[in-house]
């Protein structure tokens, strides 16, 4: 095992082409080990160097309404009257916490993503 750390997108590149030889090796093996650490190493440098920042609410919901097809009229059993929606998808209101209990059990949105908090 020849691991060395990661500080630049080459090396990010030549540990992606070692991940790629070492993808099928098999539990036990220390093949198998430079894997892990390797997976390890790469998911760190991304984390520092490339960080996704918290999820939008309301990003989360355009989301979810284009992947199902739905309408701000198919929200109002969810969030209220249209004017209401129409807020929330123009950030003029923020979400109340029944309107994201209803969120994520209508349209299994995650917590998380709808309780993020857009202020930044």
């Amino acid at each position: 095992m020849n691991i060395q750390p990661i500080h630049t997108d080459d090396d990010l590149e030549r540990a992606f082409l070692r991940l790629e030889e070492l993808w099928q090796a098999d539990d036990g093996t220390p093949e198998a080990d430079e894997l892990e650490v390797l997976s390890i190493l790469i998911e760190h440098y991304e984390d520092q160097r490339y960080p996704i920042g918290s999820s939008d609410p309301v990003e989360a919901i355009r989301f979810r309404m284009e992947q199902r097809g739905l309408s701000p009229r198919d929200l109002e059993p969810l969030i209220g009257p249209s004017g209401r929606v129409s807020e929330v998808l123009n950030r003029k209101r923020s979400l109340s916490l029944r309107m994201i209990r209803r969120l994520h059990d209508g349209l299994d949105i995650p917590y998380e993503s709808l309780m993020a908090d857009t202020t930044a």
